[in-house]
């Protein structure tokens, strides 16, 4: 696997990661408490804990092999704790993934 797939790798679970955050944060937690669904928190936060243990792989497996620095990778864990954080830094991982493509076209 080459170092930008990995990268890519990564930004495509933060991707499918802060959507399942988000659906956790504002579809299932109101059901919970405003329709009394309980049964929905269990099974959305179960595929959401999933998820982010594949975030953090993927992550460690992107700075380990792809190259991405530690202060993106610290970046990436903040990402990771706030609503939304993962669509924000997802541009900057972008131009990393482009950087490292285009170095490794030399």
């Amino acid at each position: 696997m080459t170092k930008a797939r990995s990268i890519w790798m990564f930004r495509k679970i933060a991707s499918v990661e802060g959507w399942s955050f988000i659906v956790l944060l504002f579809v299932a937690m109101p059901l919970k408490y405003w329709a009394d669904m309980t049964e929905i928190v269990p099974m959305v936060g179960m595929a959401h804990g999933w998820l982010f243990v594949a975030y953090m792989g993927t992550l460690v497996f992107a700075s380990s092999y792809g190259g991405l620095t530690m202060t993106r990778v610290n970046w990436a864990i903040l990402a990771s704790l706030l609503p939304f954080g993962t669509f924000v830094h997802d541009p900057y991982l972008k131009r990393d993934e482009e950087a490292v493509r285009a170095q490794d076209a030399v």
